[in-house]
């Protein structure tokens, strides 16, 4: 969900400014690579119908469009910050640096590779120039890490949280090119933004602590900066810490777009699209998880959220991911298609369940029930429309079924086999005079007459109900029903 957010405000942006919105595959860390991620991300991408205007299946005039494949400009660009002492060159082995950082936890200190310790280590800032040489040409496995001034005040100008400053004192000594020869996320993105002339970098709050030692990577490069921009977190539903899958896997709500199988722990969790939300529904949440629109709009199609988008609206704080309002934002992009467009869907639903309905059928199902459900799969859901019901509401049978129900029904049968147009209007008139004629509530009958057609307690309106299954079903259930009722609902 977040990263889509990211990519829907990234889009929106784009689109509003006469921009380029560019997808650009990330994949250098060969240890946390995922072999789906990037036809995942593509197909998800597709299904929000937010695709880039360059990408790996799109190239423009700035590809390759996959880090893998820029690994050539990386290098180069690393060794130029050591020629100006903006990096240097580390051999240290990851079991040196994990000793110094558990001699710090034991004072109860905390230790990091920085200006006050690189000099205790081995690098070249604490070895001679022909030492550190010596280890390169033997081979030795080595790093660069970005040089940190000891103490600068470093500020960056964000679109959304204005002017944020930090001290280098705390910050460590990055890694940008790692022992198997890829670079880290750090510089391969300030690389790839400035080639790429990225003007715009529109990311999540997480990104923000990593700012400072971007910007001063521009500053080293000697190329000016993209604006910034760093979205909110999306907090779990309760408001306390950053939504998480497990939240999702806890409370029943899907946190992907779609389906991910997460090798890691052998577990599928859900996506928005399996569980029948529609993509404009699922988007329209997602704007408004961290914008606010100044007015008390809702509701957006993907074109007027590109006239309405701001990112000078967006919140600084986290924003609280609520999943019953996710099933209403669905429930109104629902309602605004039309019935021909529901009527269609239904029937595909209902034809991969075995079941065929025609168009006036699947359209006057719609209509009964669009105003009911937040899902066009919980119209298919309701098996009593395809087949007699089996089971009969138990609260109904024991406080509306009463010893002269029986009766009432068989009389208001023989009314209603009267009916030349069965339709509910005609229904409802014939059903309303017998009442009178009978001087009968509404309790007295139309709950049972409810009860024998759906097996029901509720739903739509039963005389609608009646003139969808016909006249000849509708007298079939009651039939049915009475004798059950007759031998105690067995």
């Amino acid at each position: 969900m977040g990263g889509v957010r990211t990519a829907l405000y990234n889009y929106l942006f784009a689109r509003k400014n006469n921009g380029t919105f560019i997808l650009r595959i990330e994949d250098t860390d060969q240890k946390r690579y995922v072999a789906q991620a990037e036809e995942y991300i593509m197909e998800s991408l597709k299904w929000c119908n937010i695709q880039p205007d360059e990408s790996p299946e799109k190239p423009g005039d700035f590809g390759p469009y996959r880090q893998s494949e820029r690994k050539h400009l990386y290098l180069p660009h690393a060794e130029e910050l050591v020629e100006k002492g903006w990096a240097y060159y580390a051999f240290d082995a990851p079991e040196d640096i994990d000793a110094k950082r558990k001699e710090a936890e034991s004072k109860g200190e905390v230790w990091q590779y920085d200006a006050s310790t690189r000099s205790e280590m081995k690098n070249s800032e604490s070895l001679s120039e022909s030492e550190w040489k010596e280890l390169i040409e033997k081979g030795e496995d080595w790093v660069i890490r970005f040089k940190m001034p000891l103490e600068q005040e470093v500020t960056i100008s964000d679109l959304v949280r204005g002017h944020v400053t930090f001290n280098s004192k705390v910050l460590d000594d990055k890694v940008l090119m790692k022992s198997d020869g890829m670079p880290t996320y750090h510089l391969a993105n300030i690389v790839d933004d400035h080639l790429m002339e990225i003007s715009h970098v529109i990311r999540g709050e997480e990104w923000l602590p990593s700012a400072p030692l971007h910007q001063l990577l521009y500053d080293a490069f000697g190329w000016t900066a993209p604006q910034f921009a760093h979205l909110p977190l999306i907090l779990k539903p309760t408001g306390n810490g950053k939504l998480s899958k497990r939240d999702g896997e806890k409370g029943g709500f899907p946190v992907f777009p779609m389906n991910w199988w997460d090798e890691a722990s052998s577990s599928t969790f859900d996506g928005y699209r399996e569980q029948d939300y529609y993509p404009e529904a699922f988007l329209n949440m997602l704007l408004l998880l961290g914008w606010n629109p100044g007015d008390e709009q809702e509701i957006f199609s993907l074109e007027e959220a590109t006239s309405a988008f701001d990112l000078a609206r967006v919140v600084k704080s986290g924003a609280r991911f609520n999943p019953d309002k996710a099933k209403w934002f669905n429930e109104q992009h629902l309602r605004l298609k039309s019935t021909t467009t529901l009527a269609e869907e239904l029937q595909s639903i209902l034809k991969d369940k075995g079941q065929d309905l025609s168009v006036d059928q699947a359209s006057g199902l719609v209509e009964m029930m669009k105003e009911r459900v937040q899902f066009i799969s919980e119209i298919a859901g309701q098996d009593y429309f395809f087949a007699p019901p089996t089971e009969y509401d138990a609260k109904t049978r024991k406080k509306k079924w009463k010893e002269q129900t029986p009766e009432i029904m068989t009389d208001l049968k023989s009314t209603l086999e009267k009916i030349e147009d069965w339709n509910a209007s005609n229904i409802e008139t014939n059903f309303k005079a017998h009442m009178e004629e009978k001087e009968l509530g509404f309790g007295a009958i139309l709950p049972g007459f409810r009860l024998l057609l759906s097996g029901q307690a509720g739903g739509p309106s039963v005389f609608e109900i009646a003139a969808f299954l016909g006249k000849e079903e509708t007298f079939t259930r009651m039939d049915s029903g009475l004798e059950k009722a007759s031998k105690g609902w067995e």
